[in-house]
């Protein structure tokens, strides 16, 4: 009994030794994760749309819209599509548009206002993991989740790859222009997930030829498809968007 008490004490000793060693607690505290705060942009009801646009929404016929699109303040006349390019509701301010529209100036306003939120917010994270990438160029790459800053313009010459999990999340914040050549893609891998990709662009975003695009499009200035480029994503643009025998699928 002795002896066991004794041990007892010795091993208390040592565990109190321990935990007032500085050493010692910054090494049991290095160990512990580290939680993290990084979310992705809530997109309110501007998430219910594929194509979002406050000056317009044109197509050269025939486009592949799987879908809702809307416009506003602007008029319905604004857009100009068929309505056979279009799997989901089209949404007007008023009584002008395409045959098949649907009158909602409260619901339009709601969501352009979402939309402007949205943009505000990807904009103002702080603290990027990777600044000026590639001085702007990044074809080729391989992008792992995270907060991506560019005080330049930023184009994708060549395919590349945004790798990650299904929960992971990157925003890309670029103050210029976005331009990705023609028949370049952007391919996910490790289950990373379109609806958690914000690209947050001030300046004017060109998607080229037979190009593919993976995420949310948050674009201050026009969003522009040429002729058969494809994008799962969404087309949120605080101007117009514009589209030349395009499929844009709302991501799941």
């Amino acid at each position: 009994m002795l002896m066991v008490a004794f041990m007892a004490s010795c091993e208390k000793e040592q565990n109190s030794h321990a935990l007032s060693d500085p050493t010692t607690i910054e090494t049991l505290a290095a160990r512990k994760p580290v939680p993290t705060t990084f979310t992705g942009v809530k997109l309110g009801t501007a998430g219910n749309f594929v194509i979002l646009s406050k000056t317009g929404i044109t197509s050269v016929y025939k486009s592949r819209i799987i879908g809702d699109i809307g416009t506003s303040p602007i008029t319905g006349a604004a857009m100009v599509l068929k309505c056979d390019e279009v799997t989901g509701n089209v949404f007007s301010v008023d009584a002008a548009g395409p045959a098949c529209k649907t009158t909602s100036a409260t619901m339009l306003t709601s969501a352009i206002g979402d939309m402007q939120t949205a943009y505000t917010d990807a904009a103002g994270r702080v603290n990027p993991k990777f600044t000026n990438l590639g001085a702007g160029t990044i074809g080729g790459r391989t992008l792992k989740p995270g907060l991506y800053k560019w005080t330049s313009p930023v184009s994708i010459p060549a395919n590349i790859t945004i790798a990650g999990g299904p929960d992971d999340v990157w925003i890309f914040q670029v103050a210029g222009t976005l331009n990705m050549s023609s028949a370049v893609r952007v391919t996910l891998s490790g289950g990373a997930q379109a609806k958690n990709i914000f690209w947050q662009v001030a300046g004017a975003v060109n998607l080229g030829t037979t190009s593919h695009f993976e995420g949310n499009i948050l674009g201050q200035t026009g969003i522009n498809l040429k002729t058969g480029a494809t994008i799962n994503g969404r087309l949120l643009a605080q101007t117009a968007a514009t589209l030349q025998m395009n499929t844009v699928k709302l991501p799941q």
